[in-house]
Order: structure tokens, then sequence, then C-alpha cells
């Protein structure tokens, strides 16, 4: 445990560390967040924030990874696509880049990564418990599954990034579970112990990370970091023996909330990739939560649903995210009535 656990204290430790630098850094080059200046219907801050946290979230993986395993092909794809966002990140915190010059770099990280090897070959079939092998259904199906997986991720996990502290705490509930899922696996295959690894030093970034995000926040994560998040967080959903019902499940508050993000923009004629305020967060903040009450709430799901996923079968966590789905879709309608009738009057003219 000593050594799945020393890769964690790095991550975390020089995370923790270089960030006053990073929010330094940011300040004298101009990588901060001005509502009077730089207008986004999504954001919720006031102030001038710094935004460039993926910064210090890529120093803490990037050099607990170079200590802590040898360079591999497959590695080199993922710490070559860590460089490739984290400078988009820093653009986009200095001007903002346009989401589809985003997207399209995205989609560049994500076959690159795929293409050193990280595909989805295989998936548990909820119904039945067995393994589905993609490469015999078609043999590019499991580099095409992983990329749209890849890139899907990469933009969701953003998107739940409005309040102090609220994405780093869930992100590193979600990398931790993972990382014991694929403990478990490593009884019987020790090669997969260099993916429990990677999984804690990602759960490490974002613990020393988080104290200077929490309310009230001194720097934001900024698009690299939130895209660094669902970038290792969508590759350890398939590392980990292609247990994408698991990262689904523990990230099931994010993935419905954009889904429903998607299907209202849509619905209502706009660009799925144009920021609104319409997330989850924004419901809460519009009915008088407060920003630590509503990152607390998604750290909490985070954990209950990653406890359950670690607990359960393939079929169970099928029925279990249909019943979150439920479950949150009633939510966001009582939201929605709530804060029409709670209201005051307008008053009486008569």
């Amino acid at each position: 445990m000593i050594a799945l656990l020393s890769p964690l204290l790095i991550s975390l430790t020089v995370t923790a560390l270089v960030t006053p630098g990073v929010i330094r850094f940011a300040r004298r080059h101009g990588l901060v967040d001005d509502p009077r200046v730089r207008f986004h219907p999504a954001h919720t801050h006031k102030g001038v924030i710094p935004r460039a946290g993926g910064l210090s979230i890529f120093l803490g993986i990037t050099t607990a990874i170079l200590l802590s395993f040898p360079m591999t092909t497959q590695l080199l794809g993922i710490v070559i696509g860590s460089v490739i966002l984290t400078a988009l990140g820093l653009l986009d915190d200095k001007k903002d880049v346009s989401p589809y010059v985003r997207l399209l770099i995205n989609l560049a990280v994500a076959i690159l990564v795929v293409g050193t090897g990280s595909a989805i070959l295989f998936i548990t079939n909820p119904l039945t418990g067995g393994v589905l092998r993609l490469d015999h259904i078609h043999a590019w199906l499991p580099h095409i599954l992983a990329v749209i997986w890849i890139v899907w991720t990469m933009n969701i996990i953003g998107w739940s990034a409005g309040v102090d502290g609220q994405m780093p705490g869930y992100v590193a509930i979600s990398a931790f579970v993972l990382g014991l899922l694929s403990l478990r696996y490593s009884i019987s295959d020790p090669s997969q112990l260099w993916v429990t690894m990677l999984a804690f030093i990602v759960t490490g970034a974002f613990l020393g990370f988080l104290p200077w995000n929490f309310y009230p926040q001194r720097i934001m994560p900024g698009y690299g970091g939130k895209t660094l998040a669902g970038f290792f967080l969508a590759l350890l959903g398939i590392l980990s023996f292609a247990k994408l019902g698991t990262a689904l499940l523990v990230l099931g508050i994010p993935m419905l909330d954009a889904v429903a993000t998607l299907l209202r923009r849509i619905g209502t004629k706009k660009s799925p990739v144009r920021a609104d305020r319409g997330h989850l967060h924004h419901r809460l903040l519009d009915v008088g939560w407060s920003k630590p009450k509503i990152a607390l709430f998604y750290w909490g799901v985070s954990a209950i649903l990653g406890l359950v996923s670690l607990t359960v079968t393939s079929t169970l966590k099928v029925f279990t995210f249909v019943a979150v789905a439920v479950a949150l879709t009633m939510f966001l309608v009582w939201l929605k009535y709530f804060t029409q009738f709670s209201k005051p009057p307008d008053p009486d003219s008569g």
C-alpha cells in the first residue's frame, strides 16, 4: 500500500506547493477572469480570479507519472495529450478560444491516446454479465467508441465546475473509486497495478488543488484543469478493464446534467457547445443554496454512487443509473417550479 499511495502523495504535494506560484504567474500574465471585462453566462463568481489551475494539476500529475513509471508508448501518448490540453487551457485562460476549435483539439488528443493503446477492446454486457468483445463486432469499433467516450467526458466534466471546490472534490472521489476498482482486478492481473497508481495520482493532484479552489476560491481550474479532469477520468474508465459503467455511475450527476443541458440547448435551437446559465448548480444557486453546500452535495452524491458501484453487479449499475436519472429529473422539475412559485408576488398596482 505504501508503494501505491506514494504516487498519490507526490502528486498531492507537488500540486499544493506549486499552486501559489501558478497564482502569481496567472496574475502577472493576465490569465485571470474578470466578470467586468470578460462576461461569461455560466460563471458565478465576483472579482478577479486567476484561471490557470490546469497548470498546477498538470505539474502534479506529470511529476508523479515521471517518478513512478517507466515510459511506454501508451504512457507517452497520455503525457503528450496532457501537454496539449494544458497548453490549450492556458491559451483559453488568456483569451477565450472558440468552443469549436477546442472540440477539434479534444478530438485530436483523443485520437492520439487511443492510437497509442487506450482503446475499449471489450465491455461487460449488463444484461448477461458476460464480456462483449468489441473488436469481434468490427475492427475499428474499440477505437471509435474510445474516442467518443474521451471527448464526451472531457467536455461534460467542465460543465459541472461552476462553483468553488465543486469539480476537484468529485473528480478526486471518482478517480479514487476507479483506483480501488482496478486494485481489485490487480489481484489476478498484477499488470493492472499501474492503472491503480495512475488513478491515485489523479486523486492526489485534485486533492492538492482543492484547498486553493474551495470557497472562497483563490484560483479557478480554468479550461485546462477541467479538461484534464475529464481526460484522465475517461482514460481510467477505459484502462480499469473498460469499466465504463462504474465511471458512468460515479459521475452520474455530471453525466445526467450534461445530457439535460444538451437536450435543453438543442430543444431551444441553441448551439450545444455554447455556455449558458442552466446547469444544476445554477438552479441550486437560484433557490438559495450556498456554494460550499453545492460542492458538498456533488461530493456526497459521487461518494455514495462510488460505494454503490464497487458493490453491485453490472446489471444493478444500469438500474441504479436509471434510478438516479429519474430522481434527478424529478429534482430538476421541482427546482423549476419551486423557483417560479417561490418568487415574491408582484406588488398590487390597484
